[in-house]
């Protein structure tokens, strides 16, 4: 089915973890403009990781604003959203008011509460409904914790005046002006409370986490009817919201992975693999989560992710911490400045380590340093780090699904490099592919939006999601790869909880 009009056109909000984007794109999904804004971390204590609503919404206005002056704008149809997953945050019902800093998904300080729970033999009930594994990454320990510390915001909940929302719900809420609180499966499925098999809150589970279903979002289709936002916050005109997905999922999504088999690798502030499993629910043994995606028709579906909670972010922590580039983008050049790393790890545990390990207790370490040791070694080892860390998870994913997976779609931002996707394919001994666009997250939640209006009925149709795209293809022999995967398990056991020096 053709796109109705040429000239009609869809916006995607992308609210990440460090900034939100705002990109416009054509009924072809090709993008026409994009909108950049920061907002402040916040590390009151160590492991604590905060986001004040404030500055997100801040963020989301401007690049609206900046959006919607676009002369292109003035045919936009609909608004799509996606966001950071797992972070939450306690909104006053009716003004949407954040009555408290979100905690965000890379937040540790309920690991002491998780390791309770799995030592109260909880583990086994968490991952049965909602194929998670107990972590401090997810969202119910983390509203539990407001709850226990915020005595007034726990009377206030039970008095019915608390929605916890995750960010989709929480920009649902300010575009809607508190009309619309909701989320959709691939949102609800992080939060640790969701039945993803009865696709409903799990009672049980609310129940160990002390929250009541109905202090929780309404959960809708991804692709639907999300309200409209505010005329004063959208140019004066009432926008339909019409798509809705975590950002892995519409990356998933975007990158055209409809049906059952398809994998990407998004490279963001984290790393995340998600493979679609389609109506097979697939459960891993090994540390892989199991959780919901969106399938063609915008209906919820399985898929098997793993999760590395530090990517991108370990370039940021290289320029702003230790200075060792100006920009981001000059790390790939210092890089290849030197033939190999020298025999350096890094390991970016600086949260804790995700997936298959799981180790909150973990910490970040810089290894195999001599006098030899220079700028450019340390700089290669970080990309080198970034993607054996994916190729751990492409390694297990192959060992428990019995699929070969010979090629790998990439996106994100750090999937500019070319010598990271280079490495991830010489390690992975696997193609990655590139398209020439890489923002697949707002690409997917554009594509739901379009769905949900009706500019196509097979997602699939539109140009972009055919374009033109550069494959990297492993120089490795299978004895390389092993050799190298096998010296990086060694350096993250010196990191792990009890295994330093091992």
């Amino acid at each position: 089915m053709a796109p109705r009009s040429r000239d009609e056109t869809l916006l995607a909000l992308d609210a990440g973890t460090t900034g939100v984007s705002a990109v416009l794109f054509d009924a072809e999904l090709r993008p026409i403009l994009r909108a950049y804004r920061e907002f402040a971390q916040r590390f009151p204590r160590p492991g604590w990781v905060e986001h004040e609503a404030a500055a997100i919404l801040a963020a989301v206005d401007a690049v609206l604003a900046e959006a919607l002056a676009h002369p292109r704008a003035r045919a936009l149809v609909a608004l799509g959203l996606t966001n950071q997953r797992e972070t939450v945050f306690a909104l006053e019902r009716g003004s949407a008011r954040a009555l408290a800093p979100g905690i965000v998904w890379q937040d540790r300080r309920t690991e002491a509460r998780c390791q309770a729970l799995r030592e109260g033999g909880h583990a086994e009930r968490v991952r049965r409904s909602t194929g998670l594994v107990l972590d401090p990454y997810f969202s119910a320990t983390k509203i539990e914790w407001m709850l226990a510390n915020d005595l007034e915001l726990r009377a206030r909940a039970r008095a019915g005046e608390v929605c916890f929302a995750t960010v989709d719900a929480l920009l649902l809420a300010h575009l809607t002006r508190g009309a619309t609180l909701a989320t959709d499966p691939s949102n609800a499925s992080r939060t640790m409370l969701y039945d993803i098999g009865a696709r409903r809150y799990d009672p049980e589970l609310c129940g160990l986490f002390g929250v009541e279903p109905s202090w929780l979002p309404e959960v809708r289709g991804s692709t639907g009817d999300f309200g409209s936002t505010q005329p004063a916050l959208t140019g004066g005109r009432a926008l339909p919201i019409r798509g809705v997905a975590g950002d892995q999922q519409a990356a998933l999504f975007g990158q055209g992975c409809f049906d059952a088999g398809a994998l990407k690798v998004t490279y963001g502030t984290g790393s995340f693999l998600l493979l679609n499993t389609g109506a097979e629910r697939r459960d891993s043994e090994r540390g892989l989560l199991t959780t919901l995606a969106v399938g063609r028709d915008g209906d919820a579906v399985f898929a098997l992710e793993g999760s590395v909670f530090v990517c991108g972010a370990l370039v940021q922590w290289l320029r702003d911490q230790l200075g060792l580039v100006a920009r981001a983008s000059e790390i790939e050049a210092l890089a290849r400045s030197v033939p190999d790393s020298g025999g350096v790890f890094v390991v970016p545990a600086f949260t804790g380590l995700g997936a298959p390990y799981w180790d909150a207790g973990a910490r970040g370490a810089i290894l195999g340093l001599t006098r030899g040791s220079g700028r450019g070694h340390l700089a290669r080892a970080a990309l080198e780090a970034m993607a054996l860390q994916n190729c751990e998870l492409i390694e297990l994913l192959r060992a428990e699904s019995g699929l070969s997976v010979e090629l790998v779609l990439a996106d994100g931002g750090a999937a500019e490099n070319d010598l990271l996707l280079q490495l991830q394919a010489d390690f992975s001994g696997a193609t990655v592919r590139r398209p020439s666009n890489l923002a697949a997250t707002a690409r997917g939640a554009a594509a739901l939006a379009g769905l949900g209006v009706g500019l196509w009925t097979d997602p699939g149709t539109p140009v972009a999601l055919r374009d033109d795209r550069v494959d990297f293809a492993p120089a490795l022999t299978r004895k390389e790869r092993r050799k190298r995967l096998t010296a990086w398990k060694r350096a993250v056991r010196r990191v792990r909880t009890g295994s330093a020096g091992s």
